[in-house]
């Protein structure tokens, strides 16, 4: 018995020295539930707060004043503009810098002070983001102050919302478009991740290096079959989002393809470099889903983007996956154009590029 324990103390005294020594799964072991737990913790929160809203005051008066002054005291709504008329903010709406917008008429000192059955105000939101437009939908229960400072909510219809782009509310025209990048960030970013250190591997890079390959050519050979089989996942994802889902497809289904195209490289880019610091398959899967899931968590797919803290914010911006779920929503819920989309698919563009440098920076065509 005493044999045995010392048996089993040298081999888990050898796992810790291994451990140690394997510093990629070391950091892992500390770094994912660290991860997780910062993740978890602050974005699984529907509390939404600070949606960016524009106004069309056509009153320009106390009573006006007033109402926008309670709505922002909810802390629901950051006023991010103010317009002339209600076109500009149908622009900005479809552009998607904007969630909803206000339109104050000229007579709402009248409507007030009679409480008349009109409405005071007018809401129109953008109901792609079904959490957000929830939200928007309770400041219409909200009292209306008079000039006098009473808070009243005897108005038959205090202030009127107007959905636009999923009226019903359904669940499924937020969540498919988004099921779209989550797919190929979890297909394509795993696949060219094992695939430099797979050749190693096997021994097939003993091969290559004894071919004129260059390393741009073994690259762009790489990619080619992944892009391939990126854009049949996004045809069939389409489809049966159409079929099933009856997702309306307002905007233009060629820049639909154009934006998951660049977000396939953007994915087949972060793979490679994954692939090019990885030491063995099993870092890279570990590497891969240490970048998926904040990509899950972060992007707004589950939960809304203005409900989370100033730093996930932050995070969420350097990631793909935030870029193309804006495009997708906005392109097949809103019908977005190229000019509300640039900034987009630049950011994916560059994002690409960036992790292809230093994919073929760090390729080492050597045998370690």
């Amino acid at each position: 018995m005493h044999s045995a324990l010392r048996r089993i103390q040298a081999i888990c005294l050898k796992e810790f020295i291994q451990l140690r020594r394997d510093k990629l799964t070391f950091g892992m072991v500390v770094m994912i539930p660290l991860v997780q737990l910062l993740l978890f913790g602050y974005t699984i929160n529907t509390d939404v707060r600070h949606v960016p809203i524009a106004v069309v005051d056509h009153a320009q008066n106390q009573y006006s004043r007033l109402l926008i002054e309670d709505i922002k005291a909810s802390q629901v709504v950051n006023v991010t503009a103010f317009y002339s008329s209600p076109a500009q903010i149908m622009h900005q709406l479809r552009a998607g810098s904007i969630a909803a917008g206000l339109v104050i008429p000229r007579d709402i000192q009248t409507r007030i002070e009679h409480q008349s059955a009109q409405p005071v105000a007018h809401f129109i939101v953008d109901g792609s983001d079904t959490v957000m437009a929830s939200a928007l939908k309770s400041l219409s229960l909200m009292p209306i102050t008079s000039s006098n400072g009473e808070r009243s909510q005897s108005f038959s219809s205090g202030i009127t919302v107007e959905l636009l782009y999923n009226p019903e509310q359904r669940a499924a025209l937020f969540t498919v478009p988004g099921l779209l990048g989550v797919i190929l960030t979890m297909t394509l970013t795993v696949f060219t991740a094992i695939a430099i250190v797979r050749e190693r591997e096997r021994g097939n890079m003993e091969l290559l290096i004894a071919t004129p390959v260059k390393t741009l050519e073994l690259m762009v050979g790489k990619l080619i079959p992944y892009v391939i089989i990126g854009l049949i996942q996004v045809g069939i994802v389409l489809l049966l989002g159409k079929l099933l889902f009856q997702l309306p497809f307002i905007g233009s289904l060629s820049l639909l393809f154009s934006c998951c195209l660049l977000f396939i490289f953007a994915n087949l880019g972060l793979g490679l470099f994954i692939s090019t610091r990885a030491v063995n398959q099993l870092a890279a899967m570990q590497l891969a889903i240490f970048v998926l899931l904040p990509s899950i968590l972060l992007s707004g797919f589950m939960f809304p983007y203005q409900a989370m803290p100033v730093f996930a914010q932050w995070l969420a911006e350097l990631l793909p996956m935030t870029h193309f779920i804006r495009l997708a929503r906005g392109i097949i819920l809103r019908g977005a154009e190229w000019p509300d989309l640039i900034a987009e698919m630049s950011f994916l563009a560059g994002f690409f590029m960036l992790t292809l440098g230093l994919a073929l920076r760090g390729f080492k065509k050597r045998l370690d």
